[in-house]
C-alpha cells in the first residue's frame, strides 16, 4: 500500500481489478448490497459460469450472456427447452459448456420455487448473513479467504434444493459480488462507499 506525504494511507483500488471491464465492475458493482432478484439471479448464473475460468473471461462475455439468457429473466430461463440449450451451445459469446448451460436452466427453476416460498430470492439468500453485510477488514488481498462457514452453509442449502455449480467457493464469490460480504481492502475507497450503501435489512 502507498502512503501519502502526511503519513496517511492512500486510497488504492483492490488489486484484482486490472482490466477496463474489471475496474468498472469493481468501482460500480462489486461489494454493493444487492437485493434485486433479477440481479441476484444474474450473478448466480455468472458465478457458476466462472467455475474453472477467470472472472475477466466472464466479464468479457457478460453482454453476450445478457442477450442469450433473456436479460437474466428467471421465468424465461426456467422454460428453456433442450432445443434452446442446444442453440445456446452454438453461441460463441458464452461459455459453451453443456453442464453449465443446463444448470442455469435448472437453477432458474429452483430459484422460482424459492421465490414462491419466500416471496423473493433476496429474502431467502440474505438469511445466510442474518440480513446484513459482513464487513471485513483486510489489509492484503492474500488474506481474503476463498470460502467461509457462511458460504459453506449456503452451498449446502442450495445444493439440497437442487442447485448446481454452487460450491462453497462459488457461493463466497457470489456473496462478495452481491455485497453480502464486503471484502474491499481497507485502503480501497469502495469499501466505505459500499458501507454507506448498506441498507438496514434485506427486503421483507
Amino acid at each position: 500500500m502507498s502512503v501519502r506525504a502526511n503519513g496517511e494511507m492512500a486510497d488504492i483500488r483492490c488489486p484484482w481489478a486490472k482490466s477496463e471491464l474489471a475496474i468498472r465492475y469493481h468501482d460500480e458493482e462489486w461489494g454493493a448490497p444487492t437485493h434485486d432478484d433479477r440481479a441476484l439471479f444474474e450473478l448466480l448464473i455468472l458465478e457458476g459460469a466462472q467455475a474453472g475460468l477467470s472472472w475477466d473471461i466472464i466479464l468479457n462475455k457478460r453482454a453476450a450472456y445478457t442477450q442469450a439468457f433473456d436479460e437474466f429473466n428467471p421465468e424465461r430461463v426456467a422454460r428453456y427447452t433442450k432445443r434452446k440449450v442446444d442453440s445456446l451451445l452454438k453461441n460463441s459469446g458464452i461459455v459453451r459448456n453443456r453442464l453449465k448451460v443446463e444448470s442455469a436452466v435448472r437453477n432458474a427453476q429452483v430459484f422460482l420455487q424459492i421465490v414462491e416460498e419466500y416471496t423473493s430470492f433476496d429474502r431467502y439468500i440474505w438469511r445466510f448473513v442474518d440480513g446484513e453485510p459482513i464487513v471485513n477488514r483486510w489489509d492484503r488481498i492474500e488474506k481474503i479467504p476463498s470460502q467461509t462457514d457462511e458460504s459453506a452453509a449456503m452451498s449446502k442449502a442450495l445444493k439440497k434444493r437442487g442447485f448446481n455449480f454452487v460450491g462453497p467457493t462459488i457461493c463466497y464469490a457470489f456473496m462478495q459480488a452481491t455485497g453480502m460480504v464486503n471484502d474491499h481492502l481497507l485502503t480501497c475507497p469502495r469499501r466505505q462507499a459500499c458501507i454507506v450503501l448498506t441498507p438496514d435489512t434485506c427486503s421483507t
